[in-house]
C-alpha cells in the first residue's frame, strides 16, 4: 500500500458532473484507513466539530477527507440540504475518486455522517459494490435513508446521539430497528444536538475513533 512518508494535508477538488466537490484530505504517515466526512449543511472542512473528530482520528492513524457536499450557493437552499439522493451521489463520486488516487486507492474506507449527511453515508454504504467498512453517525438523520436502504447496509454502523436531543434520538431508534448489520446506538449523556456541552464532543470523537480503529483494518474486518 502506498503511504505518504510524512503527514499530508491538501485541498482537493473532485469532479462530480458540473459541480466539483471540494474537500480537505489529511493523511498520517502510515494510515490504516481513511474516513470521508459527509455533512448535509454548511462546510464540513470548516466545521470545528468535524475538524476536532478528524484530529482524534489522525492520532489513531486514520486519515480523513472533510467534504463540502454542497456549494455555498446550494447550501442557502434549505431543500437542497435535505436532497439525500444528491448528497449520496456526490459522496459516492468522492469515494470512487479516492479509489483512483495512488495514495488512497488501497486504503480501507469509512464514512462519518452528520445531520442529513448521515443519511447520505448510509445510502452510499448500502449501494451495490461499495466496499465501505464502517459508518459512524453524529447527531444524524439516518431515518432519511429509508427502511430499504438501511436494511441493505452491510458494514458495522455506530449511531451517536445526545441524550437531550430527544426528537433525533427517537428517529435514530426507529432507524436502528431497520439495520441488519452489526450496529450500536450510543447515547451521549447530557448532550444536545450539537454536542456543545463539556466533554460531549470528546466522547463522540473517542467512540468514533474506537469504532473505525476496530473495523477499518482488513484483518479486523475479516
Amino acid at each position: 500500500m502506498a503511504s505518504p512518508l510524512k503527514p499530508l494535508e491538501q485541498l482537493v477538488r473532485i469532479p462530480v458532473g458540473q459541480t466539483p466537490v471540494e474537500g480537505l484530505l489529511a493523511l498520517p504517515a502510515a494510515p490504516i484507513g481513511l474516513v470521508l466526512f459527509a455533512h448535509g449543511s454548511g462546510s464540513s472542512r470548516h466545521s470545528p466539530r468535524n475538524n476536532y473528530v478528524a484530529r482524534v482520528l489522525h492520532a489513531r492513524g486514520v486519515g480523513s477527507l472533510l467534504l463540502d457536499l454542497l456549494t455555498p450557493e446550494e447550501d442557502q437552499d434549505y431543500r437542497t440540504r435535505f436532497d439525500i439522493p444528491l448528497l449520496t451521489q456526490r459522496l459516492r463520486a468522492a469515494t470512487r475518486w479516492l479509489g483512483r488516487q495512488p495514495l488512497t486507492q488501497s486504503l480501507p474506507l469509512g464514512y462519518f455522517g452528520a445531520s442529513t449527511g448521515a443519511a447520505a453515508a448510509l445510502m452510499a454504504a448500502a449501494a451495490p459494490g461499495q466496499a465501505i467498512r464502517a459508518v459512524v453517525s453524529r447527531g444524524g438523520r439516518p431515518d432519511l435513508a429509508g427502511p430499504e436502504a438501511l436494511a441493505r447496509v452491510g458494514c458495522p454502523t455506530l449511531l451517536l446521539v445526545g441524550s437531550r436531543d430527544e426528537e433525533v434520538l427517537e428517529l435514530n431508534r426507529q432507524a436502528a430497528a431497520h439495520l441488519r448489520c452489526p450496529h450500536r446506538l450510543s447515547v451521549v449523556p447530557g448532550a444536545t444536538h450539537l454536542f456543545e456541552e463539556p466533554g460531549t464532543l470528546e466522547a463522540v470523537a473517542r467512540q468514533a475513533a474506537d469504532w473505525f480503529e476496530q473495523y477499518l483494518p482488513p484483518a479486523a474486518a475479516a
